[in-house]
């Protein structure tokens, strides 16, 4: 008898699927709603089905964050100065887990080993870094300081954006609420959202930070 056409009985799973599956869920139900359980029911599959594609919850974890990773370029650190690569490279990190909030108390806290994709792209950025004439035991250093900043910056950016309104009590607290004001003002009149204006400054600081600590190792 043939086989009729259509979808099959069962969802088709690989490792990539229940990765884009699981990432799905973290940023529906959030880090602590992300277990096997919601993630085989999400595929419409017992639990038991995932582990003939994945080892597990870390391994799950180490795909999600190589999908993540994904959208984070860091060829320029072949190309460019690496405190110029340093600042693109920040950018499009800081933008990669601004889509995925959810994910980061997840990844930031998950030991790296088994994304070899996100492996691929550090050793891009460390192997520019030491071309910069960084030491290389400074190297992970440097790197993971700004990877803070960055993580941090995320969340900033898609934090509520009445954050610092002091609402009723703005005349308890006069010069916080007109800076605020000032802070916003700034931000609209040249159309951008107020924690982008935080995100550059910070940036800048580090990195200016970083030439001048650079220059006294050398």
């Amino acid at each position: 008898m043939r086989r009729r056409a259509g979808r099959p009985a069962t969802p088709v799973l690989s490792r990539q699927a229940i990765a884009r599956a699981a990432l799905a869920l973290i940023d529906d139900a959030g880090a602590d709603g992300f277990s096997m359980a919601a993630l085989a029911g999400r595929l419409g599959v017992r639990p038991s089905s995932l582990y003939n594609h994945v080892a597990g919850k870390d391994d799950i974890l180490a795909a999600v964050r190589e999908i993540v990773s994904d959208a984070i370029d860091a060829s320029m650190f072949a190309e460019l100065p690496w405190d110029e690569a340093l600042v693109r490279w920040a950018h499009g990190y800081r933008d990669a887990f601004a889509a995925h909030p959810p994910a980061i108390s997840l990844l930031a806290t998950q030991p790296i080993t088994g994304a070899l994709r996100t492996l691929r792209m550090y050793e891009e950025v460390v192997a520019g870094l030491r071309r910069g004439g960084w030491p290389e035991a400074m190297v992970i250093p440097v790197m993971v300081a700004v990877e803070s900043f960055i993580l941090g910056s995320a969340l900033d950016l898609v934090a509520p954006p009445d954050m610092f309104d002091a609402g009723p009590l703005a005349d308890q607290v006069p010069v916080f609420a007109a800076t605020v004001r000032a802070r916003d003002e700034a931000a609209a009149s040249g159309g951008r959202p107020p924690a982008d204006l935080s995100f550059e400054v910070g940036l800048a600081a580090i990195v200016d930070g970083l030439r001048r600590t650079l220059s006294t190792l050398g």
